[in-house]
């Protein structure tokens, strides 16, 4: 929220407070507790009729330093709170050298000056990161009696933000007005579905505003130096994480809000989805699936969309009977195709379902202060909202989920949870305000929860669209209502690698764009695209996306990448276990990997598969596309073609290809397998190695489907003789070193690549080559 008129002027009506000088600063053994007084004190009398600031700062955890101003602290506090995980035996060291106190955590420093004007200086490794100065700590009112708390830090020069949620916007976020306000306005505005309140910047660190409510960022727009957050509250609580890496930001981060769960194995596979508001029934269904299998298409997940419940009657959670009259012999027969069972379900319960009264009559709906029920009929005809605060309105919506679990569906779209009222009142006394974002964050957990309990710890995966910070406990996160588009293909992207930034380990999209209806250059680049992410997913809304509906060679391409997919599932799944060990995600803006670079600063058009894959999507009808690769030999999986870094490349590719490179010295697991993506990974698996520099040395962890490592190989370069050996490598390897040299054998070498296949004797644990 902008405050003020220019840089002199406040704006009609807003009266600010700022933070002069330290009036006294309390030292206890594990936190510094500033007073703050909002102007010069030259004597007594400028202590009366003037308001006193309280700034707290203490430490949660190593390289994190928390800062807490308030105004006034006798309010009631209603919550919700995010939850915390804080470790019990951090103390931070707080020194004192004359007028200077700092607080150290790590290498994260708090430096106070108590005798200057009011400054707040964090420096890690003896540089300085940001400051909070002038007008960096306080309070502001306006004209409509609004009280609202800020925080201001400094950026540096050339110093750019990220993060802040999905969000489709620029994805550097320097000039952006920012309200973390969940919405449902799709891909092409700046609302978002996914609102987190922490980002990170070019420059080692992040910052984590803790307030689940609206959090209003000037980001370089108001005031063009810095980073500004305000709050409609008494106090406004935030943390410093220091890196100094993107990834070592946000492994605290993550350990601070929570790590992502690590999905099952199955969901990277290709899920197929109804669509919205087709017609669809099991015959339908049945006609999809075996059309896939027709095209020796692997399908791992059928989704069915909203209409499997009773239209008026969202949600009842109970199939239509004049379309699915036998679902349990249905669910039956698609598992025995060795499919996974997706349904959609949202938070909301419409007057027409039987399960309205039934909630109402218990309480388990969000009520005015008369009251009554808080109904209206945007998406469903006098709906009402569950209330995920009440204990009871949580065991019975996660009842009827159970009951799903058991019949055979494996994992819920949880759909909608951005549009929640402010006029209401909760069952736990909540603030409406501070709900509004948060409600997700229970609904998302409840589902996740009956997942956990009913398939267990390492079987559960939920399709979501909305989400907070700490949201990405619960994966997967989807991109939402896209257009069927190349601009909302690029847009969509964007989104994701700011979601990445803000600690979400797994996010998927509508491949073809959700509304309208793609052409066939857009649904095949988007397949590839699609393909080439974390999860996968065919959905539309007026229309199918099976690939048939669009020519023979979107067949083609679907085959062929989701076969692609499959080979690389050791590759992917290695780099989820990283994404729920440190909160690294498995979409990665090439800033995350190459922070050193500043060419990969701003990219938001390709991104990096795990650590070593690069990705430059095609948004282009004629196939050309504009990418860039850091320094170094990379190689293209596909083909075997090198190019040598830094540079920018401008090239055309037909449906078949698109850039996706190999990063130098890189060791990337293909898989011996296109059939799905649940096989034994080490098993003929495949080590492709990259141009590896004299002097390497490269360990490669295999996992299996449960998470647990299967086999490790160890790759060294002395020379030019290259060393590659085996632990626990029950099955046959290989080994490619990939290049234009000659043709590779068919088997475990698929999509036309070139280079040289070795394979070591059965049984053998190492294998030594020369490269000349």
């Amino acid at each position: 929220m902008k405050f003020t008129d220019g840089y002199w002027l406040m704006r009609d009506g807003v009266n600010a407070s700022f933070a002069a000088e330290v009036a006294e600063a309390r030292v206890d053994h594990d936190r510094l507790t500033l007073y703050a007084p909002v102007r010069h004190v030259e004597n007594r009398g400028h202590t009366l009729n003037s308001p006193l600031l309280t700034v707290e700062c203490w430490s949660p955890a190593e390289g994190v330093i928390g800062v807490r101003s308030s105004h006034h602290a006798g309010g009631v506090d209603h919550g919700p709170h995010f939850t915390l995980r804080t470790d019990p035996d951090h103390t931070p060291k707080i020194d004192q050298d004359g007028s200077v106190v700092a607080l150290t955590s790590g290498a994260l420093s708090l430096r106070v000056d108590t005798d200057a004007p009011w400054r707040l200086d964090f420096s890690a490794d003896g540089r300085l990161l940001t400051s909070a100065g002038r007008r960096g700590t306080g309070f502001v009112t306006t004209g409509d009696g609004q009280h609202h708390s800020l925080g201001q830090l400094s950026l540096g020069v050339g110093e750019l933000v990220y993060g802040l949620g999905e969000r489709f916007t620029p994805f550097v976020k320097n000039g952006q007005t920012v309200d973390i306000w969940q919405a449902d306005g799709g891909t092409a505005s700046e609302q978002a579905y996914k609102n987190v309140p922490f980002h990170l910047t070019n420059r080692g660190y992040g910052v984590f505003v803790n307030h689940p409510g609206r959090v209003s960022y000037e980001i370089a727009s108001e005031s063009v130096g810095q980073v500004q957050f305000s709050v409609r509250d008494q106090s406004v609580e935030y943390f410093i994480i220091y890196g100094p890496t993107p990834k070592e930001i946000l492994d605290r981060y993550t350990a601070l809000t929570g790590r992502p769960a690590l999905p099952p194995a199955w969901s990277l596979g290709l899920w197929l989805s109804t669509s919205f508001t087709t017609s669809y029934d099991e015959e339908t269904v049945n006609r999809f699936v075996s059309g896939m299998a027709e095209r020796d298409i692997p399908l791992g997940v059928f989704h069915f969309d909203c209409f499997w419940m009773r239209q008026y009657q969202w949600c009842d959670f109970t199939w239509d009977p004049d379309v699915f009259p036998d679902p349990d012999g249905m669910l039956r027969r698609l598992k025995e195709r060795d499919l996974r069972i997706s349904v959609w379900i949202n938070p909301y319960i419409a007057q027409k379902s039987p399960l309205f009264e039934e909630a109402r009559a218990q309480g388990f709906l969000v009520r005015k202060a008369n009251g009554d029920v808080w109904q209206w009929d945007l998406w469903q005809a006098g709906m009402g909202l569950v209330d995920f605060t009440h204990p009871g309105a949580r065991a019975w919506y996660a009842g009827k989920l159970r009951a799903l679990t058991r019949q055979g569906v494996d994992c819920f779209k949880t759909d909608f949870g951005e549009r929640v009222p402010t006029d209401v009142v909760w069952h736990d006394g909540a603030d409406p305000e501070r709900m509004h974002n948060y409600y997700t964050q229970l609904y998302n957990e409840t589902v996740f929860q009956v997942l956990t309990e009913e398939r267990g710890e390492n079987d559960a995966v939920l399709f979501a669209r909305s989400a907070t910070a700490g949201g990405q406990q619960f994966p997967v996160h989807w991109g939402g209502d896209c257009e069927s588009t190349f601009s909302a293909m690029a847009e969509s992207l964007r989104g994701g690698l700011s979601l990445g930034l803000s600690g979400f380990g797994f996010w998927s999209h509508d491949i073809g764009g959700f509304e309208g209806t793609p052409t066939p250059a857009v649904f095949k680049r988007w397949a590839q695209f699609g393909l080439l992410s974390s999860h996968s997913r065919l959905h539309g809304s007026k229309s199918y996306r099976v690939p048939w509906e669009y020519d023979e060679e979107a067949v083609t391409v679907t085959r062929d990448f989701t076969r692609l997919k499959h080979r690389l599932m050791p590759y992917l799944y290695e780099a989820s276990r990283q994404a729920a060990r440190h909160g690294t995600p498995v979409m990665r803006a090439m800033v995350l990997e190459f922070p050193d670079d500043p060419t990969c600063h701003t990219l938001d058009r390709q991104y990096m598969l795990g650590g070593d894959l690069l990705v430059a999507p095609v948004f282009t009808e004629d196939g050309t596309v504009e990418y860039y690769v850091p320094e170094g030999t990379w190689t293209h999986v596909l083909t075997g073609e090198q190019v040598r870094g830094p540079a920018w490349r401008r090239e055309t590719y037909g449906f078949d290809s698109l850039p996706l490179f190999a990063r130098p010295g890189s060791v990337v697991p293909f898989g011996g397998s296109t059939a799905g993506a649940v096989y034994d990974w080490a098993d003929g698996v495949t080590l492709r190695i990259h141009a590896p520099a004299d002097g390497a040395r490269v360990t490669t962890e295999i996992p299996a489907p449960d998470g647990s490592t299967t086999a490790v190989f160890h790759t060294r370069r002395d020379g030019d003789v290259l060393t590659v050996e085996a632990e626990d490598a029950t099955g046959p390897w290989h080994v490619l070193l990939p290049g234009p040299r000659s043709p590779a054998p068919p088997g475990p070498t698929e999509h036309g690549e070139q280079g040289l296949l070795l394979t070591p004797a059965p049984g053998a644990t190492s294998l030594t080559a020369r490269l000349s």
